[in-house]
């Protein structure tokens, strides 16, 4: 998460986190970034902190819309999964469950509306992506498979580092991304695509989903309010790592 922590090791980043998205996400009040603050600052008896840490708390408990380009300027997609159903009996891998299948419809339509030329998707995704024609490349990012046939989840990170992986470790060589992903997920895989060094953004117009799966094997994404919840905690665990990191030499 190397784009992120230098990011916020500058010292603006409490000036410019609530603003990345601003363009993009539905307006707030525009006292309440201040009024935030100040309540904070009550809260905690120290302005100064509640000073650095409001623009973080607006940031990921307030933005939840990703930056967004034209479609003609893509010339990669990047899907990430959101949730599987459980393994059929007497197999280990999981079923791509109907949000990936939801998930590749949206991967048809970016690719018919960007012409991208390659596609980066997800094992769950990629499974309703096989054999299709006329959407271009297609490369499956395969889960960890340990010695005893389990199957280790990639985190988004983890997806993100496989693809750069994939690209010789030159994220640029990607071309302008087009990241896929459940809405509620899609900001956050437009920041981790970003911090392995993709300049990566959603579709402008592109309709992600917006349900949830009941059946899903990962408890975290069967409900909203338990997946925002797990979505905060995951933003701010990356927040927090960039924070206590050593600061880069330079060169």
């Amino acid at each position: 998460m190397t784009g992120r922590r230098s990011f916020l090791q500058t010292g603006i980043a409490a000036a410019l986190l609530p603003a990345a998205r601003a363009a993009d996400a539905v307006p707030l009040p525009t006292n309440f970034p201040a009024q935030l603050q100040e309540a904070l600052a009550t809260a905690l008896d120290d302005p100064k902190v509640a000073a650095k840490l409001a623009p973080v708390l607006l940031d990921v408990g307030f933005t939840w819309d990703a930056p967004w380009q034209p479609a003609a300027g893509f010339q990669t997609i990047v899907a990430y999964s959101f949730g599987n159903r459980p393994a059929a009996s007497g197999t280990t891998r999981p079923l791509p469950g109907p949000m990936n299948e939801t998930l590749a419809k949206a991967v048809v339509e970016a690719q018919r509306r960007s012409r991208a030329a390659t596609i980066y998707a997800q094992w769950e995704i990629a499974s309703f992506l096989a054999g299709r024609d006329g959407i271009g490349r297609v490369v499956a990012i395969n889960p960890v498979v340990a010695a005893d046939g389990s199957v280790k989840y990639l985190s988004t990170d983890g997806v993100a580092e496989a693809i750069v992986t994939m690209v010789g470790g030159d994220a640029k060589k990607l071309g302008r991304v087009c990241v896929i992903g459940h809405h509620d997920h899609s900001k956050r895989c437009v920041e981790t695509s970003r911090a392995r060094g993709m300049d990566a953004w959603v579709m402008e117009g592109l309709p992600l989903p917006v349900n949830y799966d009941a059946e899903s094997d990962q408890a975290w994404t069967r409900d909203r309010e338990i997946y925002l919840i797990h979505d905060m905690f995951a933003q701010l665990g990356q927040i927090r790592a960039a924070l206590i990191a050593p600061p880069k030499a330079k060169s």
